[in-house]
């Protein structure tokens, strides 16, 4: 090794499932090496970050950006800020929200234009599955999307079609022989539809009633609906924003039979309870919907026996009205938590008082969204991997300020929270991009396509 190479190091850096003293060796946006402590001084001046914590950054695979199309909901420019000052060093966006949808060639063509020089940390895309599109995934695949993303109920947006188990039979085929992950939005309508007359004249200010509107019971009719068919198929599955502990046991039993299904849950589940949502608090509307506290300690419980493979923050803002802040309707409002710039906080405060440690968030944060993204150079701190860290501190804690919130609309449901976890620094590809609230170097994130990334 020569004196190009630069070195960081601290007493806590998170190497696979422990937290021990090392020093990173990095040469070009690569680790190069990773020694002890005091190993590699003798290569250049250390960036010693002391007792911080260093981890693989965060790869957020659950984000909505929307542009183009909806840039005034959120944009490229604002959210990956907001990543980088979060600690999130790679994220994979979602296809729905911008216009056009990424359901074709020639959509996925315009997302990387709009996307291209705005980054501050690096992007993939998702490609997205709905009635009548079979044709383009293929050339959506092979021109770089991770995966693909369907809704089995409507999506909020016209672009983006809901489909039918006929439509995924159709689709499941297609996808397997592409070795394409299929992402789910796993909820069925018909059970949404059973609780309608229910809410018929309930008041749509109260958390309760937009509760009601979405049972469990389609979450998981969706779940064994997509059981079956990813064995019929051998098709590889993964659950989005998993929200229902009722469907736990039944993806205990699928993993343990072999099927080939992941899931996440988000920070929002994990965080809030049911019964702490005010009425008219429509930053907490998302769907599905957070629930009961007894079923957050039961979506802790299969984080905690690995049933729940990953985090991912579901990053969807939108403007104030469609938020309905004025008239507080649960039912009318936009159904989507803004959260990119705090997972790794709001995680780590609600993990410590369960007793996991730090790597047990770097496996759900970093290396479980890498792996099902098939990122191969993202998620761990190893040799050969991209140099990407964020540089934290766990016994700190901050109020959350929305004017220090860098995504487009400040509403968030953690606005004056206290959460433990400060950011300190982020590093992309060895660079700092942010330290110590600052932005450095610019927007210096790529655009990541499957097989290069």
């Amino acid at each position: 090794m020569s004196e190009s190479h630069q070195v960081i190091r601290s007493r806590r850096v998170v190497i696979g499932d422990e937290v021990r003293p090392a020093a990173i060796a990095i040469r070009e946006g690569v680790i190069a090496a990773i020694g002890d402590y005091d190993d590699l001084q003798s290569l250049n001046q250390p960036s010693d970050f002391g007792d911080a914590i260093i981890m693989p950054g965060i790869v957020d695979t659950h984000v909505h950006i929307n542009q183009p199309g909806r840039t005034d909901w959120e944009g490229f420019a604002s959210a990956t800020k907001a990543a980088a000052a979060g600690g999130v060093t790679t994220l994979i966006e979602m296809p729905l929200n911008s216009i056009p949808a990424v359901t074709t060639l020639a959509a996925f063509s315009q997302k990387m234009a709009a996307a291209k020089d705005k980054l501050s940390v690096d992007v993939g895309f998702w490609g997205g599955v709905v009635p009548g599109n079979v044709s383009e995934l293929q050339p959506l695949y092979q021109a770089g999307v991770f995966g693909f993303k369907c809704f089995l109920v409507p999506s909020g947006v016209p672009e983006f079609d809901a489909v039918s188990e006929s439509a995924l039979r159709t689709a499941m085929p297609e996808l397997t022989a592409l070795g394409a992950t299929l992402l789910v939005h796993s909820e069925l309508p018909g059970q949404i539809a059973e609780a309608l007359p229910e809410i018929a004249n309930a008041d749509p200010r109260q958390y309760a009633t937009w509760l009601r509107s979405r049972p469990a019971s389609a979450e998981e009719k969706a779940i064994a609906l997509l059981i079956r068919l990813s064995k019929e198929f051998a098709t590889r599955v993964h659950i989005v924003h998993l929200s229902s502990a009722t469907s736990v046991p039944l993806l205990q039993k699928a993993k343990a039979d072999g099927v080939n299904i992941t899931v996440e849950t988000c920070p929002h589940y994990l965080a809030f309870a049911a019964e702490e949502v005010p009425d008219g608090a429509t930053e907490f509307k998302c769907a599905p919907p957070i629930r009961e506290r007894k079923n957050q300690e039961q979506l802790w419980e299969a984080l905690r026996g690995g049933v729940i493979d990953l985090i991912a923050s579901d990053h969807s803002p939108a403007p104030l009205n469609m938020k309905c802040t004025d008239s507080g309707d649960f039912i009318r409002a936009w159904g989507g938590i803004a959260s990119l710039q705090l997972s790794l906080p709001i995680m780590w405060t609600h993990a410590r008082e369960r007793g996991f440690d730090i790597a047990a968030l770097a496996r759900w944060l970093c290396r479980g969204p890498a792996q099902l993204a098939g990122l191969k150079r993202k998620g761990e701190i190893k040799p050969g991997f991209d140099a990407d860290f964020v540089v934290w501190k766990p016994e700190e804690s901050f109020t959350v300020d929305t004017q220090l919130l860098y995504h487009r609309h400040k509403l968030t449901p953690y606005a004056g929270k206290t959460l433990y976890g400060v950011v300190q620094t982020t590093i992309l590809r060895g660079r700092e991009i942010y330290a110590s609230g600052q932005f450095v170097n610019g927007a210096t994130g790529g655009i990541l396509e499957r097989g290069k990334a």
